[in-house]
C-alpha cells in the first residue's frame, strides 16, 4: 500500500518474540492482544457527537489510503483518531519514558509515525482534507473537536 522513494527509508521493527530478545508477561500478552484498531471509546465518542450534530459520515473506508477512521466524502475531509502511545504524542519527551523493549516500541511507533506522513500526503493528493485528533483531546475537549469540524464544514458549504 505504501510506496517507498528509497527501500532505506523505511523504518525496520524486529518481531516481538523471544527469539528476539523480547519477553512477556501472560498478562501483558492479553492486555495488548485486547486494545482494539476500530471502534475505540474516543471514536465512538466523536462519532456519536457528530451524528448529535447532523453530520453523516461512512466509517474506515477501505479506498483510502490509511482507512481513515471518519470519512465525509462530499467535503473531502478523513479524519483520524490517533492513540498517544501508538502515533507518536510529544515523541521527543515520550520516547526516552520508554523502558521495557525499547528495541521493538520505538522503532514501532516511529514506523507508525512515518506511515501516518504517507498516508497524509497520499491523502492529500487525492484532494482530502486530513484532521488528525489525539484520543485525550476527543475525551477532553469535544466541544472544541466538534467545533473544528464544523467549522471546516461551514467554510466547505459556501464554496459550494
Amino acid at each position: 500500500m505504501y510506496s517507498y522513494d528509497n527501500e532505506e527509508d523505511r523504518i525496520y521493527v524486529p518481531h516481538f518474540e523471544e527469539a528476539g530478545g523480547f519477553y512477556t508477561s501472560p498478562q501483558r500478552s492479553r492486555l495488548m492482544a485486547s486494545i482494539k484498531g476500530k471502534h475505540s471509546k474516543p471514536e465512538i465518542i466523536l462519532r456519536k457527537a457528530l451524528w448529535a450534530k447532523n453530520i453523516r459520515f461512512r466509517l474506515h473506508d477501505k479506498s483510502l489510503p490509511g482507512r481513515p477512521d471518519i470519512v465525509i466524502k462530499k467535503y473531502k475531509l478523513a479524519i483520524f483518531v490517533d492513540g498517544e502511545f501508538w502515533h507518536g504524542f510529544d515523541w521527543k519527551t515520550r520516547r526516552e519514558q520508554i523502558k521495557s523493549n525499547r528495541l521493538f516500541w520505538i522503532p514501532k511507533i516511529e514506523r507508525n509515525m512515518q506511515k501516518d506522513e504517507r498516508t497524509n500526503k497520499a491523502l492529500r493528493e487525492m484532494g482530502y482534507t486530513i484532521f488528525r485528533f489525539w484520543s485525550l483531546d476527543i475525551l477532553k475537549n469535544l466541544p472544541k473537536v466538534v467545533n473544528q469540524i464544523e467549522l471546516f464544514l461551514e467554510t466547505r458549504r459556501l464554496w459550494k
